[in-house]
């Protein structure tokens, strides 16, 4: 077992619990059978959960962890604590190099405290940003962040984003020259505030990046597929992704009350239910699970704490090909190659 080819997995943290987390990890493996785990967490716990996946046990090795991050645990009092917790201790595998990314459902603020702290940034890094992926009418998905690791930002902050989040683009959706946009309120380029008008002059003259910096898009612009990547602070960010997912969850019931409202729907939904399937899987947020970490020295990735098996495996398939095409070293490298330009 190569420890390029180990995912770290924080078996303990998430909503739902170790069995989901479990039957995530087997279904990843299920499809990519090179793939090996180090299960952080209460190891009888584990072992028992084993049991219903005989396939996994040959390609996984058990890591103790007595402790476990609470949901709503100051990321204070976890770092305190992170030698002893399932998250803390799968962090610390990439740190050691026994595994080449980490995978937790868990708190947000408290990885992100952790992962900072134990991996050190990216030289030239101010700040991680959390990038995840946005499904939208384009033929592919988009990448978004910064989702809610920083508040506030400057156009320094904003600049590094976009060089991280190119890098992220060509790796995960495999384009050669991806677009990024900034995200404003409005498409104007006097519109918006000083940080990101600062943000996009530098990004306009960063044309020796293999990205395309194509300006200001809007809110209601989001899911087009005009763009491959959108920037913002992690409070705008955030707000975007919430709304997204509520947005996508209500049309979704919507459409649910209506196609039950009568006999004549009911046999509408009938004869509409393969679209009606497809729009369900491409609004299905499991399907587009794992956000990274970008910008720190080992990759990082948060799966949703409500994520069933489907969007745990997503999340891992994602770490795995991360760690593939190298993109510590890309983002690492488009950075030296933008700041000496600049310079």
């Amino acid at each position: 077992m190569t420890n390029s080819s180990r995912i770290a997995v924080d078996a303990m943290g998430g909503d739902e619990g170790l069995a989901v987390m479990l039957a995530g990890v087997a279904r990843a493996r299920r499809r990519y059978d090179d793939m090996q785990f180090i299960l952080v967490g209460d190891e009888n716990a584990i072992v028992a959960g084993l049991k219903q996946h005989p396939n996994l046990s040959a390609h996984a090795e058990i890591v103790h962890a007595p402790e476990v991050v609470g949901s709503s645990e100051k990321p204070t009092q976890a770092i305190r604590r992170s030698k002893k917790t399932s998250m803390g201790i799968a962090i610390d595998m990439v740190k050691q190099g026994r595994a080449a990314a980490c995978v937790s459902s868990g708190n947000t603020g408290a990885m992100m405290a952790m992962a900072k702290l134990s991996l050190r940034m990216i030289p030239g890094i101010d700040r991680p940003a959390l990038a995840g992926l946005m499904p939208t009418l384009g033929d592919n998905d988009t990448v978004v962040l910064d989702l809610g690791a920083n508040t506030e930002c400057d156009a320094r902050n904003l600049i590094q984003f976009a060089v991280m989040g190119a890098a992220y683009a060509r790796t995960t959706l495999d384009l050669a020259r991806p677009r990024v946009a900034l995200l404003n309120i409005g498409s104007e380029d006097q519109k918006g505030t000083d940080v990101i008008r600062d943000a996009a002059q530098a990004l306009r003259h960063a044309s020796h990046l293999p990205l395309e910096f194509t300006g200001f898009i809007e809110g209601d612009k989001l899911s087009r597929g005009d763009v491959d990547v959108i920037v913002c602070d992690g409070f705008s960010g955030n707000i975007a992704l919430k709304t997204a997912e509520g947005t996508a969850r209500f049309v979704a019931d919507l459409l649910k009350r209506a196609f039950r409202s009568s006999v004549r729907s009911k046999i509408g939904f009938l004869i509409s239910k393969p679209a009606t399937d497809l729009l369900r899987h491409h609004l299905d947020p499991n399907n587009h699970n794992g956000a990274v970490f970008l910008g720190l020295n080992g990759l990082v990735v948060k799966s949703h704490g409500g994520a069933n098996e489907i969007g745990v495996a997503t999340a891992i398939a994602a770490a795995a090909k991360m760690v593939r095409d190298d993109l510590t070293r890309r983002i690492a490298e488009d950075l030296r190659e933008f700041e000496a330009k600049a310079a």
